[in-house]
């Protein structure tokens, strides 16, 4: 398939259009900042929806990744806890049972706590520990080696996709969907609120 109407390149041109795909650029301390933001921003809204289900609807099983509302949630839970404790030099063995979030005041509990271990770590890492490459091994005793603000958007990013699985779940269920979570959305709230 030949693409017409695309502008030539000089050879200087060219050459950096090659690189750049090898080379990511980097996200400053307030990047990093803005995003856990947004995370939390984001499972609050989720959490209002989800607040609105009877006990048995919150475990109901529905055929998704994570068979029920509550068990996706716990998964997010457990992937955030686990890149924490790859952050403090630990080394996590697996996910927990999803069983141990009873109720939706657990499920808060649980990630209020999360979020608040989350924030401590991007305040004692500071700028400078944006760029900080974390080794570590996968749940699989792999070794890898990511750096903090690649695997921080990672943790936001796997968030987004899992909300998006309970979004459906609650249309599944009948009940009405969280408020949207667009990180376009949170932009537009934070910039009124400024």
């Amino acid at each position: 398939m030949k693409i017409t109407g695309a502008p030539k390149l000089t050879k200087t041109q060219s050459c950096a259009a090659e690189v750049w795909p090898r080379k990511l650029n980097s996200m400053t301390y307030g990047d990093v900042s803005l995003l856990v933001d947004y995370n939390y921003w984001a499972r609050d809204r989720l959490l209002e929806a989800v607040a609105a289900l009877t006990p048995e609807q919150f475990t109901r099983p529905l055929g998704n990744s994570f068979s029920s509302i509550r068990d996706t949630i716990a998964h997010i839970c457990d992937a955030e806890s686990i890149w924490l404790r790859r952050w403090r030099g630990e080394q996590p063995q697996g996910f927990q049972n999803s069983d141990r979030i009873a109720d939706l005041a657990a499920a808060r509990e649980e990630w209020v706590g999360l979020e608040r271990e989350m924030r401590e770590m991007v305040e004692a890492l500071g700028p400078e520990g944006v760029e900080r490459l974390i080794h570590y091994k996968d749940l699989r005793g792999a070794p890898r080696s990511d750096v903090f603000w690649q695997m921080l958007q990672h943790v936001v990013n796997h968030g987004s996709y899992h909300r998006g699985q309970v979004t459906t779940m609650l249309r599944q269920l009948g009940a009405a969907p969280a408020r949207y979570m667009d990180l376009i959305v949170y932009y537009r709230e934070k910039q009124q609120s400024a």
